[in-house]
């Protein structure tokens, strides 16, 4: 079963991991069966959603210390050397400013993160659908980053099905691989929809 999402169709059932699997396609010229296999995603935006902070600050301040070095002894060998005594401070404020480049940049990752600025919406759409395809409705949710490759997920959730608890819904979102921590609320009512 498939789903209109307005601009792509989405299987309604569970795919089981790692996605391969072959299709049928009926077009006005007859069938076609088509193949699908996932392969590795390298993208930008998994690579950031991966990346430790913590190793990539450490990695800086070690480079920063080198760099910051090597330019001061430079500076103190052509300022001995040839008398430009200009030189020593010139490389500091050059050390200085590669110093705040680098820090502005992992600031500017890392604040996001802290800041919540950058919510992965594809998880909270995927989210979303796996919920509301089962008929019932998801009144709030909040899905963010708490480190490299994990999310959390607060949900709110609509049923009039009288069976269905919080584990139910931990049970359908746990083909999330990188959803680590799920909170979720069960509301009761007479039509989810």
């Amino acid at each position: 079963m498939l789903a209109d999402r307005g601009g792509y169709l989405e299987s309604k059932e569970d795919i089981p991991e790692p996605h391969a699997f072959k299709v049928i396609v009926r077009m006005p010229d007859g069938e076609h069966e088509v193949e699908f296999e996932e392969h590795e995603h390298h993208d930008d935006a998994h690579a950031a959603a991966t990346r430790d902070h913590s190793i990539r600050s450490a990695y800086i301040h070690v480079m920063a210390d080198a760099a910051v070095s090597a330019l001061a002894i430079f500076g103190l060998l052509l300022a001995r050397a040839f008398g430009w005594l200009w030189m020593d401070p010139l490389a500091g404020v050059i050390g200085a400013l590669v110093i705040a480049n680098w820090s502005y940049g992992l600031m500017r990752d890392t604040g996001a993160i802290l800041l919540d600025m950058n919510p992965d919406r594809r998880m909270a759409e995927n989210v979303r659908h796996a919920i509301e395809d089962r008929g019932d409705k998801v009144v709030d949710l909040h899905v963010w980053r708490v480190g490299p490759g994990h999310m959390s997920a607060v949900v709110s959730v609509a049923t009039s099905e009288s069976q269905r608890d919080s584990r139910f819904y931990h049970e359908v979102l746990r083909r999330f691989k990188g959803l680590s921590q799920v909170t979720v609320e069960v509301q009761r009512s007479h039509a989810a929809a």
